[in-house]
């Protein structure tokens, strides 16, 4: 009898310790050997013998001092001397008095120059009211929920009879996108595309610039010489309209520009 791989060969009785083959040929197949003691008595060996030594291990070791451990404590770290550095002054926290009352940033109207009309209320432009300063109030507005308009502020006077002033302070959220530094390059495009427009630098400003045009144009029935100027600090981006029945000096724009950007640094 042959047994199926894997399992015991039934017993065959044969009393003389054969495997009970009756020697034919031709199976094909090979006769299971059964498997012998020896592997067990080795086996049973190396488990006592493992656990003998465990077991004497374990007394050598009850028997020894204890090791101590290393103290938990750090050792102590000196304190350098001195107290804390004093805070940024407000007034040198550009950041802190962005985010104060932006109407103190805006330039204050010139000794004998009379407040005019303009968008602001109380000195702030709000979003529908900023957006309708463009050509295009719908396309502006989209504009300035896209740079993440945060809140505008402005000031407008009229000086000499005939010269007249704005300048608007637009900042940004900037959570997504550096909504200033976005808008005043957009300004730089737009104040550019005239053919007959002069562009100065705005020194200490980086990119800012101004603007005059050699042309006059025609505002509600009056011819008038237009200059504006753009630049951006931080958060903040500065607009700058002036309009006048005669040419706007290029120094006029720029000493403006300048000092109304000092305010912001």
């Amino acid at each position: 009898m042959y047994a199926r791989p894997g399992t015991e060969p039934a017993d065959t009785g044969a009393p003389d310790g054969s495997d009970g083959s009756d020697g034919s040929e031709g199976s094909g197949l090979e006769p299971v050997r059964r498997r012998g003691r020896m592997p067990a008595v080795l086996a049973g060996a190396a488990v006592l013998g493992l656990i003998s030594g465990l077991c004497a291990g374990y007394l050598i070791q009850a028997g020894r001092e204890p090791t101590r451990l290393p103290p938990l404590s750090q050792p102590r770290l000196e304190q350098a001397s001195g107290g804390a550095s004093a805070s940024l002054p407000a007034a040198r926290d550009r950041e802190a008095r962005t985010d104060g009352d932006l109407r103190r940033l805006l330039l204050k109207k010139p000794d004998g120059a009379r407040a005019a009309g303009s968008f602001a209320e109380d000195g702030w432009m709000s979003l529908d009211q900023l957006a309708e300063t463009y050509n295009n109030p719908a396309g502006g507005y989209g504009w300035l929920l896209e740079t993440e308009f945060r809140r505008a502020a402005a000031v407008t006077w009229t000086e000499g009879g005939t010269r007249l002033v704005e300048v608007r302070l637009l900042q940004f959220r900037q959570e997504e996108v550096l909504g200033a530094r976005d808008e005043a390059k957009d300004s730089y495009d737009w104040a550019g595309r005239d053919s007959d427009a002069e562009s100065w630098a705005i020194p200490g400003t980086g990119d800012g610039k101004a603007y005059t045009y050699r042309t006059p144009r025609n505002r509600d029935g009056v011819n008038v010489y237009e200059a504006r100027a753009h630049a951006w600090r931080g958060d903040v981006s500065v607009q700058i309209w002036m309009t006048d029945t005669k040419p706007i000096p290029k120094k006029t724009i720029v000493d403006l520009a300048k000092r109304q950007l000092e305010r912001l640094t």
